[in-house]
């Protein structure tokens, strides 16, 4: 392995879940050196969360799918001599003289131990997950409310439920793996309630019907919930919380195709906790900080724009799983795994290899799952009446205290039409999550479009996560190692 920071390794992986796994093993197996980097002391992204070994879970693969293909990457990896550079967080990257990447990271469960680190590689792959898209609505700060991917990763690493009677609710395929994993593990889930429904998968019968593997998940889900006696109300949504020092219950309402509330129909339903979603978004900060071009999803958030070999539009940089749009662990893996072939070959000076043998295999089915993505992407794609459920005094940035209100103030009186315009009127976004959690609604608040949908910001942040004063000025410290242990 490369022992100093003028010897770079041939591959830097950001993201250590199933697509940056995945990638990784493929350039070691094929002669690359490879470091792999994650912001988690563990491996497996948001999608295999595991319990710390401390809490002495017996059997933690129990609430994971798929579990044994990741397992089997895991000791793929164990086996290799990739350098495995867990608990750093990766706050940029730059192009150095000779075409050579720099990934400046720091250390510690939150960037606290502000120790700099800087890996240098000749290619990149971007294999840096998602995070929930989050719609506000009255109640949603009350104590209990958490996201729907957040309670499964409470239960997922930490053996703990949100609560003990649960609402699962908002709009995708992750609320069915929720309510199941969540009534699996003893919690009551008196509904599940979906914003959008299910018809627009039976609008592409192909698409289905080459994705068997899809469907029997959904049966597999749907068997969980009928089985625990969880009831599924499509075309609902949650449109208020009742509570002070813990949700009590919540309001269920019919919406209309718009997801505006349809008048007179909303129900009440006790619960001790509720946990919601609208979906993902991927998390593309550290790539459209390099330049990298981007393509609108159906589902009405931003991803990578790749080729058919996963490389993005800046050369010497590749991209798989939930980066390049939303679509789910066997996705990610097969994406991961070709992109790794295709640093191999560019870097060898073999192209040819990715014209046939596994390569080709894996381009087929990855289109095959990602045209299924698409599909359920538009399926579950938030309608523009969603806004309607907002009263003026209802919080839409969290970590600034902003409401709906002040930003219809600034939209209406102050000529707010974006995210950007709204945050410098009224700090909605500046916050900690830097408008991770609010910018889809603020951007909807603000803009004014015919439809009433909003494109994501195309703003940029020069730095992917919090980063310590004392790293930025440690960059201009000469003679600093480069990490390999």
């Amino acid at each position: 392995m490369p022992d100093s920071a003028s010897e770079p390794y041939d591959l830097a992986v950001i993201g250590a879940g199933n697509a940056g796994l995945a990638g990784a093993v493929a350039a070691s197996e094929r002669g690359l050196s490879v470091a792999l980097l994650d912001a988690s002391g563990q491996l497996g992204g948001q999608f295999h969360r595991h319990p710390d070994p401390a809490l002495g879970a017996v059997r933690p693969h129990a609430l994971h799918h798929d579990w044994a293909a990741f397992d089997g990457l895991r000791r793929r990896l164990e086996a290799s001599d990739i350098a495995r550079l867990l608990g750093h967080h990766v706050w940029s990257v730059v192009r150095e003289s000779g075409g050579r990447w720099a990934v400046h990271a720091v250390t510690g469960a939150d960037g606290e131990d502000e120790r700099p680190v800087r890996v240098r590689a000749r290619a990149l792959l971007l294999a840096t997950g998602a995070y929930e898209r989050h719609l506000p609505f009255p109640g949603w700060t009350v104590p209990g409310v958490v996201g729907a991917g957040g309670a499964q990763a409470m239960l997922k690493s930490g053996l703990v439920l949100p609560g003990k009677r649960i609402v699962v609710a908002g709009s995708g395929p992750l609320l069915l793996a929720v309510a199941s994993s969540l009534s699996a593990a003893g919690a009551r889930v008196p509904a599940v309630v979906e914003a959008s429904g299910y018809l627009g998968y039976a609008r592409h019968p192909y698409v289905l019907a080459g994705n068997p593997g899809k469907l029997a998940e959904a049966v597999v889900h749907g068997s969980a919930l009928l089985r625990h006696r969880v009831r599924l109300r499509t075309r609902s949504a949650v449109t208020e919380v009742y509570g002070t020092d813990r949700v009590e219950a919540v309001t269920v309402s019919r919406v209309d195709p718009r997801w505006r509330p349809v008048p007179g129909t909303g129900q009440r339903i006790e619960c001790d906790a509720l946990a919601v979603g609208h979906g993902l978004v991927p998390q593309i900060d550290l790539a459209t900080s390099l330049g990298c071009a981007t393509r609108r999803t159906p589902d009405a958030t931003t991803a990578l724009a790749l080729d058919d070999l996963q490389q993005t539009s800046v050369p010497g940089i590749w991209a798989a799983g939930e980066t390049g749009g939303i679509g789910g662990a066997q996705l990610a893996r097969a994406e991961g795994e070709l992109a790794g072939i295709a640093v191999a070959a560019r870097l060898h000076g073999k192209p040819s290899l990715t014209e046939h043998g596994r390569a080709r295999a894996l381009r087929r089915h990855r289109d095959r799952m990602r045209a299924f993505a698409d599909t359920m992407a538009a399926a579950h794609t938030p309608g523009p009446g969603w806004s309607e459920w907002l009263t003026d005094d209802t919080d839409v940035c969290r970590c600034e205290e902003v409401t709906a209100g002040r930003i219809r103030e600034a939209v209406a009186g102050f000529g707010a039409r974006d995210a950007r315009s709204a945050k410098l009127l009224t700090r909605a976004g500046m916050g900690w999550c830097q408008g991770r959690m609010c910018g889809t609604a603020v951007a909807c608040l603000a803009a004014r479009g015919d439809d009433g949908t909003v494109p994501p910001s195309a703003e940029r942040r020069p730095l992917a996560v919090p980063v310590p004063l004392g790293a930025l000025a440690s960059l201009d410290e000469p003679g600093e190692p480069r990490e390999t242990d």
